[in-house]
């Protein structure tokens, strides 16, 4: 049996972010992971803006499905997103909440959806700490 910090790396890498709804779980999955990351460095102010982030994702998926336009999203890898949701520490901490604002950054123009768009760029300045 894998550890549980492998396991979660590799459901995120396993994802193709190839089109809406890819991209929608990939940030819902990730809010997910950081609040409970957050949770158990102590973090609960952090891992309680995950939790109302990750809700306001699903809000805007919910909403908005059928609106997209199946055009397809390229150049969008989870490889290049890949956290270690093992370690607490503040190194750790502080490269997690880069790559989930690097995350936001490359994935809120790619969407054809503004209010989409919008929530992804809330989501990345709220990891950049704005």
């Amino acid at each position: 049996m894998q550890p549980r910090s492998v396991a979660l790396k590799q459901d995120m890498n396993m994802t193709a972010l190839n089109n809406f709804g890819a991209v929608m779980s990939f940030a819902i999955d990730l809010e997910s992971k950081l609040r409970d990351l957050y949770t158990a460095a102590g973090d609960s102010a952090r891992a309680a803006a995950c939790d109302k982030q990750r809700a306001t994702l699903e809000r805007v998926r919910r909403e908005n499905v059928t609106e997209i336009k199946l055009e397809p999203i390229t150049d969008l890898d989870a490889r290049d997103y890949a956290i270690d949701f093992s370690e607490t520490g503040a190194e750790n901490l502080a490269r997690v909440a880069q790559i989930a604002a690097r995350f936001y950054a490359d994935a809120a123009p790619k969407l054809n959806v503004r209010e989409a768009q919008r929530a992804l760029e809330r989501a990345g300045r709220g990891h950049r700490g704005e």
